[in-house]
């Protein structure tokens, strides 16, 4: 198994381009399935999510070719409506799939989604919704088999909570629906607009992504188009952590500012100075950072929860208390045991984590536990003194493109053994 060795106390420096959003480019994949002829999608990034993602196409039968940072997907001819399990378990977000086989066969046989274990992500929403539009469900042992003998309908959804993944469902389904879907409380998130910018490119007819209330007026065909990926919010917010906690200063190119001002508050208040230009971002760290006296995670435009880790990674070299309150996920503290391992002081009540900041923090043997709590481990160890080996760095690779490299170029000491 590869890991990282990440010798601290380099001062970063220099400039790098934020990769395509993984939570973008997912959903994007699935909506091919909706298309007849090819799709050709830029900025796709280099990730075992994607790569998994791939897989899952190409047993369906549509024809995937990368070249660089480019994917072709060719969905003229889809074979089956199943997804084995080993492929199920590669990532959560599989289950966004559901509603783009579901809308494309009529039929869809897929298991319970795997990925990083941060809590229940329960998807009796999604499947819920999808019944509303037509789908019928049967659940057994794991296993979803769904069918439609007639085209789905649209129809009122209502989520009793937010989220991403159902509502990237049942816009999925309801584009090729009969009839005109609304969803009501519907995810607010950057990535909700991709997808929606995407389908409506194909020929899809849907409005008000990005508020509460999205409606999605069925057609009969949607059609492949070129599409670019938005830039990846989560991934500027991390490297963003890795200028401050070196006191450093980067320039990051290819940044969207309102997908990433949820969290610039917090960097100001640990005393780093922002500069936007463009769809640019210039983080100037202080020699050492101020605590953050109260970061709450929600939903968009909230402070999001996959940059929690990361900023909590900045709070144990900060000087004070910075207390972190995590709305999102019931397990998304996991790094805090291995960041502990370095010489953080962190106390955990519940969903509450309160970082008493230290001077220094100390390389020693660490293990990714999940995709953002391995990036926080990164962030610490570049902090701290000596070298910190990392390991189950495949967690890492489900949402960063090499970021060993990518740190290396701006002056880090990273090695992937």
């Amino acid at each position: 198994m590869a890991k990282l060795l990440v010798n601290g106390g380099r001062r970063l420096s220099g400039e790098l381009s934020i990769h395509g959003a993984k939570n973008s480019a997912l959903p994007l994949l699935a909506a091919a399935i909706l298309c007849q002829g090819k799709t050709v999608i830029h900025n796709c990034p280099d990730l075992s999510d994607v790569d998994a993602a791939f897989r899952i196409l190409r047993h369906l039968g549509c024809g995937v070719r990368r070249e660089n940072d480019m994917v072709v997907i060719d969905a003229e001819s889809i074979e089956t409506s199943e997804i084995p399990t080993t492929l199920m378990r590669e990532m959560r977000s599989s289950i966004v799939f559901l509603g783009a086989i579901a809308a494309r066969t009529g039929r869809a046989k897929l298991s319970f989604p795997g990925g990083c274990e941060l809590g229940p992500r329960p998807i009796d929403l999604h499947l819920a919704a999808l019944k509303k539009l037509g789908l019928t469900i049967e659940e057994d042992h794991g296993f979803l088999d769904c069918r439609s003998d007639v085209p789905l309908r649209g129809a009122d959804v209502i989520f009793p909570i937010s989220s991403v993944g159902a509502t990237e469902n049942v816009m999925l389904a309801a584009s090729l629906a009969k009839g005109t879907t609304t969803i009501h409380n519907a995810a607010r998130e950057p990535e909700i607009c991709d997808l929606a910018a995407f389908l409506n490119a194909c020929g899809a007819d849907i409005r008000g992504a990005g508020e509460s209330i999205v409606e999605i007026r069925g057609v009969k065909t949607l059609t492949g188009c070129e599409y670019t990926v938005m830039p990846d919010r989560i991934a500027a917010a991390t490297y963003m952590a890795a200028a401050a906690v070196t006191g450093g200063e980067l320039d990051l190119l290819n940044v969207v500012p309102e997908h990433v001002k949820p969290i610039v508050p917090v960097f100001e208040e640990a005393g780093c100075r922002l500069r936007f230009w463009g769809n640019n971002l210039t983080i100037q760290a202080p020699a050492r950072l101020s605590s953050m006296h109260h970061v709450v995670t929600g939903v968009f435009p909230g402070f999001p929860t996959d940059a929690q880790p990361t900023t909590m990674a900045m709070a144990a070299v900060a000087r004070g208390n910075s207390m972190f309150v995590e709305t999102i996920f019931e397990n998304r503290f996991k790094q805090v045991g291995e960041l502990a391992r370095l010489g953080a002081k962190i106390k955990v009540d519940g969903r509450v984590a309160v970082v008493e900041g230290v001077e220094k923090l100390s390389g020693a043997p660490v293990m990714a536990t999940d995709l953002r709590g391995g990036a926080s481990l990164v962030i610490a160890a570049l902090a701290a003194e000596g070298t910190t080996s990392i390991d189950e760095i495949h967690h890492i690779d489900r949402g960063y493109e090499r970021m060993e490299e990518t740190l290396c170029a701006v002056g880090a000491d990273i090695q992937r053994v």
